[in-house]
């Protein structure tokens, strides 16, 4: 496949997961923030007693004991992502390791590919599942995962299954596991807090009146509705040219390009598998429908990536049908 600046590739996913170390803790200063003024505002926590503005500074003037809140929570929670992220991930998508002597001929099609680059071999996981999926997960060497689901072990030959364990090998050597553990992980517990907090808000009785409650509720919505969407947000920084280069390394490693092309059109439509949204952008294939699942989508669609194999791999798609001429016109099928 053509080349695709992989040095430059694994620099930016590098950069981006440093970015995201740093942002978590600003993010949940602004998430603080605007709980701060909604308490404020239902009645949980003091306020200045004057005029809007000065409840505002006032919650500004609360923020020297919010920062370093957020900074001992950040800490606390990197530390335990950093050492329980895959048994999060596990527990979120019902993965479970196992041994070459529960999957011999799936371990030996990892274990060679990862020796093939002098890599450590990734733990091997299956979900008991009838969908086509699978995902690399961990962040850092000696941790690292491939996992699959029983569904695609059944369906793809083994050819197309070594293509999609190389797909997932490539993810753990351009560094985009690891920024995408970090972003489900990290961002992902944003959207936690914001959902707990707002509907725990709905079934609590405010304390002392404030005359700017109104005002306080509304605006403290909106900055941690910024806080929570900047969430969102870091999924779209993750580009979904990852796929695309995660898809060619699959071609390098096992020189087979049609192979990757079969096993991504058995996939296509068959991959929907129960987990939180930030974790579905690790999947192999995430499916979206309608226009906003679409703007949002953390793929680019099989068709897409297929069309690149076809392009650039020199690959055949076997969903393609060469057109011949026949009698009256109609069109006729070339296995």
């Amino acid at each position: 496949m053509a080349a695709v600046g992989l040095q430059t590739h694994i620099w930016a996913n590098n950069t981006r997961s440093t970015l995201l170390l740093i942002g978590f803790p600003v993010m949940l200063v602004v998430v603080l923030f605007g709980l701060e003024l909604v308490l404020m505002g239902f009645g949980f926590l003091p306020n200045s007693g004057g005029a809007l503005g000065d409840d505002i500074n006032y919650a500004v003037g609360m923020l020297a004991g919010t920062i370093p809140l957020a900074v001992v929570v950040a800490l606390i929670w990197f530390a335990i992502a950093w050492f329980g992220n895959q048994a999060m991930i596990d527990v979120m998508t019902g993965a479970r390791k196992v041994e070459r002597s529960d999957e011999p001929e799936l371990y030996n099609l990892l274990e060679n590919l990862a020796i093939s680059r002098g890599l450590r071999t990734p733990a091997l996981r299956i979900i008991e599942s009838d969908s086509l999926n699978a995902f690399a997960s961990g962040i850092r060497e000696g941790h690292y995962s491939v996992t699959v689901t029983r569904g695609l072990m059944a369906a793809l030959t083994r050819d197309e299954m070594e293509a999609v364990l190389a797909h997932e090998l490539t993810h753990v050597i351009n560094k985009d596991v690891r920024t995408m553990v970090i972003a489900s992980i990290f961002a992902g517990i944003i959207s936690v807090i914001c959902q707990l907090v707002f509907r725990g808000l709905m079934y609590m009785r405010g304390g002392k009146d404030n005359k700017n409650a109104g005002p306080l509720i509304l605006i403290g919505f909106a900055v941690a509705a910024v806080g929570y969407l900047f969430a969102v947000v870091i999924r779209l920084m993750l580009s979904r040219t990852r796929e695309y280069v995660a898809d060619a390394g699959a071609v390098e490693l096992t020189k087979n390009p049609d192979s990757m092309i079969s096993a991504l059109r058995k996939v296509s439509g068959r991959s929907k598998l129960q987990a939180p949204d930030d974790v579905q952008g690790m999947f192999l294939d995430n499916e979206r429908e309608g226009f906003t699942d679409a703007l949002f989508a953390t793929h680019p669609s099989i068709d897409k990536r297929i069309a690149a194999l076809v392009k650039f791999g020199g690959g055949r798609d076997p969903g393609a049908w060469d057109v011949i001429e026949a009698p009256a016109g109609t069109a006729v099928p070339v296995s």
